[in-house]
């Protein structure tokens, strides 16, 4: 029985959220790419670590646990792009079998940096839901989880000194 999803143009599942934040871009981008650190601000996310040896480098990957409502689930990561100061991206499932990019950017605006989170989906699989609403309630969920993380960021750099 189809879903429906199997067939769907999955590019309406993304959205951008931005914030600005009391640090210079080279700064941000070392706080977010230290992915250990997520927990910090998300609300949704937690338990993250680089495997072993690895660190914020395009190929280098990582684990982590996620929650959403009542439910919890283990994450593999692939960083695909890591430009100091400027841009840090990862694909959950793994640059060759993605399903989810997730995307910071970083520009500087007057004394701090407006920071870009994107989340965008590059294939359904079941477990994100069986039916397109299922699909759009998981990004709007994803969309909100967002805006609380930078929000959370900017509040934890304005208060840390970091």
């Amino acid at each position: 029985m189809s879903t429906g999803l199997d067939t769907v143009d999955v590019t309406g599942f993304a959205f951008t959220r931005r914030a600005w934040v009391a640090a210079p871009p080279a700064q941000v981008y070392d706080l977010v790419s230290d992915v250990s650190l997520i927990e910090r601000w998300s609300p949704s996310a937690g338990a993250v670590a680089y495997d072993p040896g690895d660190g914020p480098r395009v190929g280098a990957w990582f684990s982590g646990h996620n929650r959403r409502d009542d439910r919890e689930w283990a994450t593999r990561s692939q960083v695909v792009a890591a430009t100091p100061g400027e841009e840090f991206a990862f694909v959950v499932g793994g640059e060759e079998d993605g399903i989810v990019r997730w995307r910071w950017t970083f520009r500087e605006d007057g004394g701090g940096t407006v920071v870009a989170q994107s989340w965008r989906l590059l294939r359904h699989v079941p477990v994100l839901g069986s039916t397109r609403a299922e699909v759009a309630s998981l990004r709007d969920h994803m969309a909100d989880s967002a805006e609380s993380t930078l929000v959370a960021l900017a509040r934890w750099i304005s208060t840390s000194g970091k």
